[in-house]
């Protein structure tokens, strides 16, 4: 291990652009003002040796200081009482040290990653890492540790993950009748108690929207005539102004309590959404959307972004109109060209690979101008993720290009082909995929009906907040716009599914969807039609979409969640594939009462959800399986599935049979009825007033795939 890690701690092999500030502090410690934040990267493996497990560490720190160190230790078994004389002595306590590599800097901040590369070991591990001379910078964070721990799977373990999306507040909210992050501590708790080896972000992990009611926008969001909002110069002293609210609103929210702590301790995997950049950002109107401060927009936070959430270094420019080469990505490379004025002082890595999880697209976004950064890893031994940025190459009219899909998909058939242990793809799209159709309203809000009230309200101010201060169209379109069930994105969604109704097929594996964004809990999933009378757990296309929203923003109305669950009719995607979701809320959470008795479907409350794979043919023994092996078709079946309803609302198999808070994967710990499955429990928030972010969980499980006969 001492080799490994040494070659953190060499002079980083990368070159650099522009011109850092010279060191400016002789004091020992080192100001940190945000982080750490820990992020998950991947594994590797080599021929005859243990995998290796990639992440990393950022900090943000003050420009001009010395070069950071950390310590990194194994501390042992993450459950102690399993430790033995054996596993203790496999592994040497010996402490390791890291040395940071820069990966930007500019006169007010200098982004730092420490790269962590660790040898799996035959036990569930708890690693400690240890910053050196440090001093947290008074109102970015109320931690005073330097040390941090985080647990990483064995190597016959698949990864223990919690899944999350819409981290933040919409405008206007009151955030203190919401308590804040408050579902936060129930993450910490949960991870106390079983320890989580991945978080994964699902879009919205910050939101940026205030950018325009209290930030520089805000003088341009006020101007009334749409021309002159869509010629607005983005000139550099704009850029520059938002440049820094970004940061500080990155800073001050990534050290927010107990977000903060979570982000230290639990390895993040995240992909980004509208909020990320500002509300409905790629689904307005084109031409609008084409204008220069919301490409400008995308540019800067973009930059962020990456530094925050991927750590990984930003463009070295991004987009102004007071220089041309900087408003259209130049070729070879697909970025944008630089701009002196942006290095001055500033100091950009600049990495000659890049990382080995991303899927970089072809060609730079229509409203961005770089090209998107979707994501494949494994997570543990039987595990895959792809995470597809469907936010840099969306417009009203396609989420992705069709030359992305390609690269998705033939990168998924080179890592499944070279991973034949892969049982479970989990695909993360940020927004839902099988969920109720509401293009009844779309026909509302596009209809002719609407060109009066949009006088009144330009005239007179009535129904002013109906349309947005954008483009002037109604507010709610841009987000039925960025739904895959949208009219306009029917035939890339019905694409997109079958392919990946391919990919499950010819592998053997099951899919399951992560959605978020809808600020509401749900289970959709797709299924063969009932008249085949295929068992889900040998049908290929049995895909379940997990939609878990929001675990900070408040969620909608409950007279919305129960419109939706009337709407939650059964569709056919084609001749063989039916959709629904399914009645899994047995009970509102607590003594609550959030929805309507009718309504068992759609979950009004903060939430979050827990995905852990079941051992395959024995038990779970301190967090590791005993046994590992295939599991025959006819076990399963035979474990109390039954075809699905009428209805299509009803349960289509064993581990969906009696979903709800007494099923037994509903606390998140315990493990549910499927051998080798996924248990997933959504833990839903009691009361908003409860600071402490108390939930009740809602279980269900879903099978392993073993393809039989059929159509």
């Amino acid at each position: 291990m001492s080799a490994l890690l040494a070659s953190n701690s060499a002079a980083p092999q990368h070159d650099g652009v522009g011109n850092a500030p010279p060191v400016v502090s002789t004091t020992e410690e080192l100001d940190i003002m945000c982080g750490p934040l820990l992020n998950y990267k991947g594994t590797t493996t080599a021929p005859g040796r243990a995998p290796l497990w990639h992440g990393s560490v950022l900090i943000v720190t003050k420009p001009g200081q010395k070069q950071p160190q950390s310590t990194l230790k194994c501390r042992g078994h993450a459950w102690p009482e399993a430790q033995t004389n054996k596993s203790s002595e496999s592994h040497p306590r010996s402490v390791e040290v890291v040395t940071a590599v820069k990966l930007y800097e500019d006169p007010d901040k200098t982004f730092w990653r420490f790269a962590i590369d660790l040898p799996l070991q035959e036990y569930e591990a708890c690693w400690e890492y240890s910053l050196i001379d440090i001093r947290f910078l008074s109102g970015t964070s109320a931690r005073t540790s330097a040390a941090r721990t985080f647990v990483v799977p064995s190597t016959s373990q698949s990864m223990r993950i919690m899944f999350h999306s819409c981290n933040g507040f919409s405008v206007g909210t009151d955030e203190d009748a919401w308590s804040g992050p408050a579902l936060w501590n129930d993450v910490l708790r949960v991870h106390d108690s079983k320890p989580f080896h991945v978080m994964i972000g699902g879009g919205d992990q910050i939101y940026n929207d205030s950018i325009r009611v209290k930030g520089p926008l805000k003088q341009w969001t006020e101007i009334n005539n749409p021309h002159k909002r869509r010629e607005y110069p983005f000139g550099e002293d704009l850029r520059a102004a938002c440049d820094k609210f970004y940061f500080d609103n990155y800073v001050r929210w990534f050290s927010t309590e107990p977000f903060a702590s979570a982000n230290a301790q639990i390895p993040q995997v995240n992909i980004w959404d509208d909020h990320d950049i500002i509300d409905g950002f790629g689904s307005y109107t084109d031409h609008f959307m084409k204008c220069a401060v919301f490409r400008g927009l995308g540019g800067v936070s973009l930059k962020y972004y990456n530094l925050f959430q991927h750590h990984t270094p930003p463009p070295r420019s991004t987009f102004t109109t007071d220089a041309g080469q900087t408003m259209h990505a130049q070729p070879p490379s697909g970025s944008t060209g630089a701009d002196p004025a942006h290095l001055k002082d500033t100091f950009v890595l600049q990495e000659k690979q890049p990382e080995n999880s991303w899927i970089i697209g072809a060609r730079p976004g229509p409203y961005v101008e770089e090209r998107s950064r979707s994501l494949y890893m494994k997570l543990g031994a039987r595990l895959a993720f792809l995470g597809v940025d469907a936010r840099t190459e969306r417009t009203r009219h396609q989420v992705n290009y069709p030359d992305t899909y390609d690269l998705l998909f033939k990168r998924l058939r080179a890592e499944v082909a070279a991973s034949p242990d892969i049982r479970h793809l989990i695909v993360l799209l940020g927004v839902p995929i099988a969920y109720p159709r509401l293009a009844w309203l779309e026909n509302v809000l596009k209809s002719p009906i609407i060109g009066p009230i949009r006088l009144l309200s330009k005239r007179f101010g009535i129904a002013g907040g109906l349309f947005n201060k954008f483009d002037g169209s109604v507010d709610l379109l841009d987000d039925l716009d960025d739904h895959y069930t949208a009219r306009q994105h029917k035939k890339e969604r019905k694409d997109l599914i079958l392919r990946l109704q391919a990919i499950a097929e010819e592998n053997n594996i099951r899919v399951s969807i992560l959605g978020g964004d809808v600020h509401l809990a749900a289970l959709g999933r797709f299924y063969s039609k009932p008249s085949l009378q295929i068992p889900p757990e040998q049908d290929h296309r049995y895909m379940p979409n997990i939609i878990s929203s929001a675990i900070t923003n408040k969620p909608p109305p409950k007279a919305v969640a129960n419109l939706l669950a009337r709407r939650n009719k059964i569709h056919h995607l084609d001749h063989h594939t039916d959709e629904t979701m399914m009645n899994m809320f047995d009970k509102d959470p607590g003594n609550s009462q959030k929805t309507a008795n009718f309504n068992k479907c759609t979950m009004p409350s903060r939430n979050y959800a827990i995905i852990t794979e079941a051992p395959e043919n024995g038990t779970l023994t301190n967090g590791t399986a005993t046994t590992n092996g295939a599991v025959a078709i006819d076990q399963q079946a035979s474990s109390g599935s039954k075809p699905a309803k009428k209805d299509g609302h009803s349960f289509l198999h064993a581990g969906e049979e009696g979903a709800g808070t007494k099923h037994v994967a509903a606390s998140g710990v315990h493990r549910g009825t499927l051998s080798g499955g996924l248990d997933v429990s959504i833990r839903v928030e009691i009361d908003q007033h409860d600071k402490e972010g108390k939930t009740e969980g809602y279980g269900f499980s879903i099978p392993t795939l073993s393809v039989g006969k059929g159509i």
